[in-house]
């Protein structure tokens, strides 16, 4: 009881602005006292209205009230200091509106520490001792502070929920087990608890186990991450350094060509130079001739001239001209004309390499999740302009509609000879790489054709199997037929089913390895499904029976 006494006078004895022990203390016209400094600071914030209230009671006062210091209530917190009296309680002791309040604490109540399950009631330090000294209280169950104490009360019976109905999944008291939900499966508070604990602990189980594979997932993205920007990092470098090489190869080639043509400039005007000199010579000796001959017909001494004639009337061997050929030259005009034809074919090396460099770049993908679409729709976000490469076509196929149809014909075409062209089998290859997610379609008419994937280094001429569409390792090709389909690989044959369609639909996810073939009609039904990897980029090929048109679609 003495220490409840205590605390009144700690709340008694503390000013109510700074929740302090009264320094200087002083009472104002209302009788509330407080701290000097404080009703002072609070008095100056009301200096602009020039009415002066009073923090607790709210009284006015006009003028501003004179203040002395209260020197009895002073002396009394003095005293009060010496028998034991203690500062308040801090601020941050008392319960702000976030906070659990204590339950017995009147007036300004302090922060709960503990809440109390039985007693249903929350508790600060201070009142809390009893429970902590008292036998009567030893079984109540304390847990951390809860403003929701009363939602384990039963709305119904006003008694404490103990018991859970397990048919209705609800808690309820002891009244309700014997009343309405009398007959229900009904268990105590504790055992469902401890029933529902053990499916927590799956649960945390569950979700441990998948903070650990996502973590792992997070340090294989890392290490993905440090792996991209060594490649890309590395990629920048060698790229510079073939540049640089390619660079220094053409400035070598033009230093070369620049040096020919002035070894050849100084040889063409030496040989000129020398030609020139020796018929200047000829000149001079042709004008000292002409000068004693004209010198001779002035002679007037007829023996005379008859004696010198025969010497002064031969002439020295004339120097050849036939070189000098006196027509409009070109000189060095056609080397000109080479160098920029070497250039015009760099130029077209470039813009075909570039495109598939560029596309390269692009197809670099670290994450594989995205799914295979399953509507023509969805396929059709991947769609690809693709065209025939009259380079590869065999002499017997016909391309037209902008090289994106093919037809077998009768007679062979008058295509130029080229390294790349298919010799042996009616086959021909896109000019475009297929890279990253594509989609296209084939549409045909007559016996049936070959639709296919290869790599651009699938060999070209004769009849043997390294040639042929789904023979050898470096091509995937479904045979489609007026009644059935047949995949090949590797000279492999896989029987499949599926409705019968003059068109075919393919999709290829070149980086996760899936290549898929469709049949397309008012629905898209899966023939094949490969799952494998591809090492090169990969182009679109067709073969075609004899009389069969096929051609690559424009799809919407």
């Amino acid at each position: 009881m003495a220490q409840k006494g205590v605390q009144l006078d700690r709340e008694t004895f503390s000013c109510s602005i700074c929740l302090d022990l009264l320094k200087d203390p002083v009472a104002i016209p209302c009788g509330h006292s407080y701290c000097m400094s404080c009703i002072k600071g609070f008095w100056d914030e009301e200096d602009q209205r020039k009415i002066y209230s009073c923090p607790q009671c709210r009284q006015t006062f006009t003028p501003r009230p004179v203040l002395g210091k209260n020197t009895m209530l002073a002396a009394l917190v003095e005293q009060l200091k010496k028998t034991g009296l203690q500062a308040a309680p801090a601020d941050h002791c008392y319960a702000g509106p976030e906070d659990v309040a204590c339950d017995v604490c009147t007036g300004r109540k302090l922060k709960a520490l503990k809440s109390c399950l039985v007693c249903l009631a929350s508790y600060c330090e201070k009142h809390l001792q009893f429970h902590y000294e008292s036998p009567r209280f030893k079984k109540h169950k304390l847990v951390d502070p809860s403003e929701k104490l009363q939602e384990n009360i039963c709305s119904h019976h006003d008694e404490v929920m103990k018991m859970f109905c397990r048919t209705d999944q609800q808690s309820i008291c002891y009244l309700c087990s014997v009343d309405e939900h009398k007959g229900h499966d009904t268990v105590s508070a504790a055992a469902e608890r401890t029933e529902r604990q053990r499916e927590l602990e799956v649960s945390r189980q569950n979700i441990q186990q998948r903070i650990q594979d996502r973590e792992k997932d997070v340090k294989l993205l890392q290490q993905e991450v440090k792996a991209v920007n060594r490649s890309a990092d590395k990629a920048v470098e060698d790229s510079e350094k073939i540049f640089t090489e390619l660079i220094r190869l053409i400035q070598k080639r033009s230093s070369d060509v620049k040096q020919q043509i002035r070894s050849q400039q100084e040889t063409e005007v030496s040989r000129v130079k020398e030609l020139q000199e020796k018929l200047e010579q000829e000149i001079t000796e042709l004008k000292r001739k002409d000068a004693e001959l004209k010198q001779l017909s002035h002679t007037e001494d007829h023996i005379q001239f008859l004696h010198n004639y025969p010497s002064l009337s031969q002439l020295s061997a004339s120097t050849d001209s036939s070189s000098i050929n006196i027509r409009p030259l070109r000189y060095f005009e056609d080397v000109t004309a080479a160098v920029s034809e070497l250039r015009d074919q760099l130029q077209d090396i470039l813009r075909e390499k570039w495109t598939n460099i560029s596309l390269t770049v692009t197809e670099v993908d670290v994450l594989l999740s995205e799914a295979e679409p399953e509507t023509r729709a969805g396929f059709l976000k991947y769609s690809r302009e693709i065209t025939l490469d009259p380079n590869t076509a065999h002499t017997w196929l016909l391309l037209s509609e902008g090289n994106r149809k093919a037809t077998f014909m009768s007679q062979q075409q008058s295509y130029s000879r080229h390294p790349d062209r298919f010799t042996g089998y009616q086959q021909v290859l896109s000019r475009e790489s297929l890279t990253g997610h594509c989609y296209w379609e084939v549409e045909w008419s007559g016996r049936g054709v070959h639709v296919a994937v290869a790599y651009k280094n699938i060999s070209r001429a004769g009849n043997s199997n390294e040639c042929r569409f789904g023979f050898n390792d470096k091509s995937w090709m479904l045979d489609c037929n007026t009644d059935s389909y047949t995949f090949w690989f590797n000279s492999i044959k896989t029987p499949v089913s599926g409705p019968g369609s003059s068109r075919v639909g393919v999709y290829l996810d070149r980086r996760a390895g899936i290549l898929s073939f469709y049949s397309v009609s008012e629905t898209m039904t899966l023939l094949h499904r490969v799952q494998t990897t591809f090492t090169q980029p990969l182009y679109a090929g067709l073969y075609l029976y004899y009389g069969v048109t096929a051609e690559l679609c424009k799809v919407k």
